[in-house]
């Protein structure tokens, strides 16, 4: 019986160690390089909203706390246009609004102006945070803040908008 239990904990053992030594390291450049993309947004889905609107809970960072919250705003309509929303908390999935991969590379200059700061993007936004985060929605970090808010994104008139600036294609445009 002993001997059993040992072989089962040695082969254990040998399974563990050949798992954990077969996985790939990254380098650290290559960690930042995943962690400091673009495409790289916190986002949760907190509920449903009013009709054409997003309630999510988003993340940015930031050497200031209104460093990360300018951030996590930007993410919040980002996410929207070209990641799309992920589902939970009774609402569906909202996919992106944009769904050429490279859209963000061809509207360089669009993109550019709309999440300048003070850009047409905060029209998009509506604030349900009251005053600045705390607790574990405002986390001190080595290089600064990590801060998640939660915010209203006009889906719709965001949409509309896009559309009109012949940045994304009607619905109704057919195939």
């Amino acid at each position: 019986m002993k001997t059993i239990r040992l072989v089962s904990l040695l082969l254990l053992g040998v399974m563990f160690y050949s798992n954990v030594s077969s996985q790939e390291r990254y380098s650290r450049k290559e960690r930042k390089a995943h962690y400091s993309s673009n495409y790289n947004y916190e986002v949760q889905i907190s509920g449903v909203g009013q009709d054409g609107t997003k309630v999510m809970k988003v993340w940015g960072y930031g050497k200031r706390v209104e460093d990360a919250i300018i951030e996590a705003k930007m993410n919040a309509v980002a996410s929207a246009i070209f990641k799309g929303i992920p589902g939970g908390h009774g609402a569906a999935a909202t996919p992106a609004i944009l769904t050429d991969p490279n859209a963000s590379e061809k509207h360089a200059d669009y993109f550019e102006t709309f999440f300048s700061p003070g850009g047409k993007y905060l029209q998009f936004i509506t604030m349900t945070t009251d005053g600045m985060p705390s607790g574990q929605d405002r986390l001190k970090m080595k290089t600064g803040y990590k801060v998640a808010i939660y915010v209203q994104v006009m889906y719709d008139a965001l949409r509309k908008q896009l559309e009109a600036d012949g940045i994304a294609r009607r619905l109704d445009a057919g195939f």
